[in-house]
C-alpha cells in the first residue's frame, strides 16, 4: 500500500504560481511512476503531468506544457507540481496518484493510488 497527500493548494491570481507537493508514505515511491490529475466541477478528472520512477522522463497535457513542471524527490519519497501562469481555467481540485512501471501515463484507470486532493482557484 502506498498513501499519498496533497498540500500546497490555495487560492491565486491569475498569472500566479503555486507548487504542489504530494508525500507519500508506505512503499518506495522509487517503484512507482506518478502523476498529477485535476477534476474540475462538472468535468471528468484529466491527466496534467507524469514521471516515471526514476525521474527521467516526464509527460504533459497539451495545456499545461510549458507552464507547468513535475518532478520527484525519491529520497524524500515526495513528488511536486511547480504550476506557473496560471490561468482561471486551471482551477480544479489536483490529485497525485502512483502506478506500477509499464502502463500509460495518462489514463487514470492505470493508477493504484490517489490522494486526497487539493484544491486550487485561480481568480480572474
Amino acid at each position: 500500500q502506498v498513501q499519498l497527500v496533497e498540500s500546497g493548494g490555495g487560492l491565486v491570481q491569475a498569472g500566479g504560481s503555486l507548487r504542489l507537493s504530494c508525500a507519500a508514505s508506505g512503499r518506495t515511491l522509487s517503484n512507482y511512476d506518478m502523476g498529477w490529475f485535476r477534476q474540475a466541477p462538472g468535468k471528468e478528472r484529466g491527466f496534467v503531468a507524469a514521471v516515471t520512477w526514476s525521474g527521467s522522463t516526464t509527460y504533459y497535457a497539451d495545456s499545461v506544457k510549458g507552464r507547468f513542471t513535475i518532478a520527484r524527490d525519491n529520497a524524500k519519497s515526495t513528488v511536486y507540481l511547480q504550476m506557473n501562469s496560471l490561468k482561471p481555467e486551471d482551477t480544479a481540485v489536483y490529485y497525485c496518484a502512483a502506478k506500477n512501471i509499464g502502463r500509460a501515463v495518462s489514463r487514470p484507470g492505470n493508477y493504484d493510488y490517489w490522494g486526497q486532493g487539493s484544491q486550487v482557484t485561480v481568480s480572474s
